[in-house]
C-alpha cells in the first residue's frame, strides 16, 4: 500500500496564522456570484426602493399640499419664538436699564446733598451691603486710586468715557474666579473724581439662555410634531384619493357595479365618493339600458323584418297575377312603416332625454293641448264604442314644446283606446282631466280597462316592454318610454295610479303664471 501523501502543516503555509482557526467561506465565490443583486446588496435595493416610493409620494398634489402646510407652520414658529425671545431679551434690559438709573439718581442726589464726602460714604455703605446684591459700585480719583466700592480697581476692558459701558468682572478666590458680564454707567465728577454704577448681567444672560435653549426646543417639538401631522393628512388623503383611483381603475376594467367606499363623516371626500357613485350609477344604468334596447331592437325587428321579406318574396313569385303582387308590395310598405314608426319613436325619446327640444319651449296652455288631442281621437274612440269625455279648468299655463307634449299625450290616449276593454269585453269611457294642484299642472288620462299590476308599474316605462304575452295588439312599446322622457324634459314627472278598475296615468308640470 501506498503511503499517504504527507500534509503541510498549517504553520508553514505562507502568511498563515498559527493560532488563528482556518478559514471556511460560507459561500464560495461562484455561489457569490450567481445570488441576486438584491441578496448581494440588501441595504442598497432597500434603499431604491424607499428612494423611488419617496420620489412618488413628492409628486403627489397631497404632499405639496402637506409640504405648504409645513411651510407656514415653520414660519409661523419660528416668527412666535422669536417674538418670545426678543420680548425677553427687552423686559431683562430694560429691567437692568431701570435699575441702574434708579441707583445713579439716587447717588446723584446724595452727592448733591453732601459733596464728594457723603458720596463715597454711601458708595461705602451699600458695597457693605447684601453678598449676593449684583450691583457694583466703586469711586476712584483722577489717576485711578479706588476711593470706595466693592471692586478692588477698575474692571478690564472699561473705558474711561462717560457714559454706558460693557465689561467683566472677576468674582471668588483669586484664581478660582469666575468672569461675570457686566453694565454699567460712567459718570466723571469734578476736579476729575470718577463713579462707575453697574450690575453684573450673568443671571439675566443665563436667563436669556435659558429661554432661548427652550424655545429652540420647543420649536423642535412644535416642528416634529407640524411634520408628523403633515404626514398623517397627506397619508390620510392619500389613502382616500387612492379608493377613488381603484374604483376608476375596476370600473375601467369592466366592474361597472362597483362604489367608491364611504366613511360616514359628511366630509368632502365622503361629498365626493357619493357624487362619484351617484354618477357610476347612471353610468351602469344607462350601460345596462343600452345593452337592454339593443337586445330588444334586435328581438322585435327580427320577426318584421323577416315578415318583408317573406312579403317580398310573394311579390317576386307573383309576377304573373298583379292583384297579388300589389298586395304583396303594399303589406311590405305597410311593415315598413311600421319599422320607422319604431324607429322614429327611437329617436324621439333620444332626443327627450337629451333635452334636444328646451330651445323651442313656450308658454302653453296643457287644457288646450288635451282638448286638441282628444278632438283628433274623438271619431277613433266612438267607432272603437268608447266615450271619451274631457274637462279642465281654465289657465292652467305651462312652458314645453308643443309637438312633444301633444306626442305624450296622443301615446297615453292610443294606450287608453288599445287596453282600456274591461275585463268582459265591453267598452266605457276615457276621460281627460286637466286642474291645478299644489301649484303644479296636472293632467290625468283614467280608463276603465284591467290596469297594470303595481309590481309592473316601473318596468313598462323601459323600453320595448309588453305586458301582452302574445304581443298580437299593434304597437311597438315605446309609448309610456317616450311619456317619461317628455314629462322629465319638461321638469315633470309621470306616475301610474290605480283607477279601481282601470289605470290613471298623471303627469305634473311646473306651472307658470
Amino acid at each position: 500500500m501506498a503511503d499517504p501523501a504527507p500534509e503541510f502543516p498549517t504553520s508553514l503555509v505562507a502568511g498563515a496564522d498559527p493560532h488563528r482557526a482556518p478559514y471556511h467561506p460560507a459561500v464560495t465565490i461562484a455561489e457569490f456570484l450567481r445570488l441576486p443583486v438584491a441578496r448581494r446588496r440588501p441595504a442598497a435595493a432597500r434603499a431604491a426602493t424607499l428612494w423611488r416610493a419617496a420620489w412618488r409620494v413628492g409628486k403627489t398634489h397631497a404632499f405639496r399640499l402637506a409640504a405648504l402646510y409645513f411651510a407656514v407652520f415653520v414660519l409661523s414658529v419660528l416668527g412666535v419664538l422669536l417674538f418670545v425671545y426678543w420680548m425677553s431679551a427687552d423686559f431683562v434690559e430694560r429691567q437692568t436699564e431701570a435699575t441702574l438709573d434708579a441707583e445713579i439718581t439716587g447717588l446723584a442726589e446724595q452727592y448733591a446733598q453732601g459733596g464728594l464726602s457723603a458720596l463715597v460714604q454711601i458708595v461705602a455703605a451699600r458695597s457693605q451691603g447684601n453678598p449676593g446684591d449684583s450691583m457694583i459700585y466703586l469711586v476712584t480719583t483722577a489717576d485711578g486710586r479706588p476711593l470706595a466700592g466693592n471692586i478692588g480697581n477698575w474692571p478690564a476692558g472699561a473705558g474711561l468715557a462717560p457714559g454706558p459701558l460693557s465689561f467683566t468682572i472677576e468674582t471668588g478666590a483669586k484664581g478660582q474666579g469666575e468672569t461675570h458680564p457686566a453694565r454699567g454707567m460712567l459718570i466723571v465728577i469734578p476736579d476729575g473724581y470718577r463713579l462707575l454704577v453697574g450690575r453684573d448681567i450673568s443671571d439675566a444672560a443665563a436667563f436669556r439662555e435659558r429661554v432661548k435653549m427652550t424655545l429652540i426646543w420647543s420649536g423642535l417639538l412644535a416642528l416634529g410634531a407640524g411634520l408628523a401631522g403633515g404626514a398623517v393628512m397627506s397619508r390620510n388623503m392619500l389613502r382616500r384619493v387612492e379608493q377613488v383611483n381603484r374604483t376608476a381603475e375596476r370600473v375601467v376594467a369592466g366592474n361597472l357595479s362597483d362604489r367608491v367606499p364611504l366613511r360616514g363623516s359628511g366630509d368632502e371626500f365622503d361629498q365626493l365618493a357619493g357624487n362619484l357613485n351617484g354618477m357610476l350609477e347612471q353610468i351602469e344604468r344607462l350601460m345596462t339600458g343600452m345593452r337592454e334596447v339593443t337586445d330588444n331592437v334586435a328581438h322585435d325587428l327580427k320577426t318584421p323584418l323577416a315578415r318583408l321579406r317573406a312579403r317580398l318574396e310573394l311579390a317576386l313569385i307573383g309576377g304573373a297575377d298583379p292583384a297579388a303582387q300589389t298586395g304583396a308590395i303594399r303589406a311590405a310598405i305597410d311593415e315598413a312603416d311600421r319599422m320607422l314608426a319604431t324607429f322614429n319613436a327611437l329617436l324621439s325619446i333620444a332626443e327627450a332625454e337629451a333635452g334636444a327640444g328646451r330651445d323651442r319651449t313656450e308658454p302653453l296652455d296643457l287644457g288646450e293641448l288635451a282638448r286638441s288631442a282628444a278632438e283628433l281621437y274623438q271619431p277613433v274612440a266612438e267607432e272603437q264604442g268608447f266615450v271619451l269625455r274631457f274637462e279642465s279648468a281654465p289657465g292652467v299655463t305651462i312652458r314645453g314644446d308643443r309637438n312633444l307634449l301633444s306626442q305624450a299625450i296622443a301615446n297615453l290616449i292610443d294606450n287608453a283606446l288599445k287596453y282600456g276593454v274591461g275585463v268582459d269585453g265591453g267598452r266605457s269611457e276615457i276621460r281627460l282631466s286637466g286642474r291645478v294642484g299644489e301649484g303644479r299642472a296636472v293632467l290625468e288620462i283614467a280608463d276603465r280597462g284591467p290596469g297594470i299590476p303595481e309590481r309592473d308599474r316601473a318596468a313598462v316605462f323601459d323600453r320595448f316592454v309588453r305586458l301582452e304575452p302574445s304581443r298580437s295588439t299593434p304597437g311597438n312599446g315605446l309609448g309610456l318610454s317616450l311619456v317619461r322622457a317628455v314629462a322629465h324634459l319638461h321638469g315633470g314627472t309621470v306616475a301610474l295610479l290605480d283607477n279601481a278598475p282601470g289605470l290613471t296615468v298623471r303627469l305634473e308640470f311646473p306651472i307658470i303664471s
